[in-house]
């Protein structure tokens, strides 16, 4: 089994978006059985609440299904999950701090480090600025990269 885990700051936009896109690409390929998916957020502001609204609507536009809540990223969450996926480059900043044993290495990458060339580096959060539907697109882009990077390596 091999696990994925998404961050970002508050795990109500981007990284259960990403957790639904990820699982919805797993899911078409055959592999739900192979790779575990979840998501989490650096803070603990939201623990326990829905997906943001837009982050649900984006989804359901493209026909794939979310019910997880906000949860906080725990240091038991760096030893379990092979890939530690952040939104951007603060998340990745907290998840290293986090890491006081030194379990990331290896594991530890940004989202858009697997989309295609000339991809930004950080996926915005759409919660303050809005633009749900061009974080989708980033998402998905990287989501693919992901897959098609964990199946080279893991040969899954």
């Amino acid at each position: 089994m091999i696990r994925v885990l998404f961050v970002c700051l508050g795990n109500i936009c981007r990284s259960p978006m990403a957790e639904g896109v990820f699982r919805h690409l797993v899911d078409e390929a055959g592999l739900a059985d192979q790779i575990q998916i979840d998501s989490a957020g650096t803070a603990d502001w939201h623990v326990g609440e829905p997906a943001h609204p837009e982050t649900r609507q984006v989804l359901r536009e493209h026909s794939i299904p979310y019910r997880g809540r906000a949860r906080q990223v725990t240091a038991a969450d760096l030893v379990h999950f092979d890939y530690v996926i952040a939104m951007d480059g603060e998340n990745l900043r907290d998840l290293r701090r986090l890491d006081r044993r030194g379990v990331l290495d290896g594991k530890l990458h940004q989202l858009l480090d697997f989309a295609p060339a000339g991809s930004p580096r950080d996926v915005p959060d759409p919660y303050y600025q809005g633009g749900f539907a061009y974080v989708y697109q980033l998402v998905k882009a990287g989501a693919r990269g992901l897959l098609h990077h964990i199946r080279g390596e893991q040969g899954v």
